[in-house]
């Protein structure tokens, strides 16, 4: 029996909702804002952007996340004037997700390509960079937990994806998921030796709740429009529905103009609407 593709969401700067409320309303897509990752919004007006946001979201109902706060720290940081620094920064997005009313938040991975060959080398390496996230991510957690908010750790340098799918489980709470980044993926399949795209996706298995839809040719980040790299996007959709979770799929394109043509082209395979 054939089944039904996925409604496809994206990724968007609040500048691009005007431009998208129809197509976004249409199929109340899952829906990802971007502005938030940025310190320089989270220690301004942020309300007035939540405003903006709120306001050209009108009648959507559909799953609302931001991607986190990342850049300039790790969240396994080992020094505590940083960590009072990503504590910070985890509650001010959180601040944003319960003024939006979202539901999820994208935060990035600890693991580094150093890390998949070195980490061995001590007994409690492994051991103490869990403890060093959950030193930086516990006050989030539970707050998230109480919110009903879900943090999605994304796969960033990651060659082995059962690292952070350990790290979101040591957590043991329904307030800490797995995002994989399926460029991000690539690139390390290409580049660094890691398993295939598909297979980041099945071994995140029901810890999966949230997709970085972007295309690549297995040496960068590219974030271009689907079809115009070298992804096999059927062993990836087919891992998805093989999946008893239903992640938020969302298209991350440097460009938001090659949305329509991302969502044609997946249509015509049969894979997304």
């Amino acid at each position: 029996m054939a089944r039904t593709p996925p409604t496809i969401g994206a990724a968007l700067s609040i500048l691009d909702l005007a431009k998208f409320r129809p197509w976004l309303l249409e199929g109340q897509r899952d829906l990802e804002l971007q502005d938030f990752c940025f310190a320089s919004v989270l220690n301004g007006d942020w309300k007035t952007f939540c405003d903006l946001a709120k306001g050209m979201l009108d009648g959507y109902s559909g799953r609302l996340g931001i991607h986190g706060p990342f850049s300039g720290f790790e969240i396994d940081t080992r020094d505590p004037d940083v960590r009072e620094i990503v504590v910070k920064r985890m509650d001010q997005g959180l601040d944003v997700c319960a003024e939006l009313g979202a539901v999820q938040m994208v935060i990035h991975s600890p693991y580094k390509t150093w890390d998949h060959n070195n980490l061995d080398l001590k007994p409690r390496a492994r051991a103490a960079k869990i403890e060093a996230v959950h030193h930086c991510l516990s006050g989030a957690v539970k707050r998230a937990e109480n919110q009903g908010v879900t943090l999605v750790i994304e796969n960033i340098q990651d060659i082995d994806p059962l690292d952070r799918l350990r790290l979101a489980q040591s957590f043991d709470s329904p307030a800490v998921k797995l995002s994989v980044d399926t460029g991000h993926a690539y690139y390390a399949h290409g580049v660094t030796g890691a398993v295939a795209v598909d297979q980041f996706i099945r071994m995140a298995g029901d810890m999966l709740a949230h997709v970085h839809i972007q295309d690549a040719d297995g040496y960068a980040d590219r974030h271009w429009q689907i079809g115009a790299g070298t992804i096999c996007w059927r062993s990836v959709f087919d891992a998805i529905a093989a999946l008893p979770a239903k992640p938020h799929l969302v298209l991350e394109l440097n460009d938001s103009g090659q949305i329509p043509a991302s969502i044609t082209y997946l249509s015509n395979l049969g894979l997304g609407l």
